[in-house]
């Protein structure tokens, strides 16, 4: 399979072969739910985050950075729903002067489970 990248600007356009690596890694062919096109994206995450335990580094996609994404779609769409701007304060973990929008950052949990606290854990 081949795919192309024509940028939008300057730049030249890029032809490549895409990677399966079928071949080296046979049992991405017989696992359950696996997908072909992101087995070596994911192969990559895993020994990046593996080699940054042994180094002591940070990996390339670290949890933080997770946190960022997730947390800006999470505000995102609680601003779309409530139909206003939201201004969001880290170190407090509040939107600011908005206390319907604070509440609706913790949902409630089932059962004896609780929201975990930074200041707690």
């Amino acid at each position: 399979m081949q795919a192309d990248f024509i940028p939008y600007g300057e730049g030249d356009p890029i032809h490549y072969d895409v990677l399966y690596e079928k071949e080296k890694y046979p049992e991405d062919l017989v696992e359950k739910d696996n997908e072909l096109n992101a087995a070596p994206a994911t192969r990559r995450h895993m020994i990046d985050f593996l080699q940054a335990i042994a180094n002591g580094t940070r990996p390339v996609a670290d949890i933080e950075e997770g946190h960022i994404s997730t947390a800006s779609c999470i505000l995102a769409n609680l601003s779309m729903d409530l139909g206003r701007p939201l201004v969001y304060d880290p170190k407090s973990r509040t939107v600011v002067n908005d206390e319907e929008a604070t509440a609706r950052l913790m949902r409630d949990y089932r059962g004896d489970w609780e929201h975990p606290h930074p200041d707690t854990v």
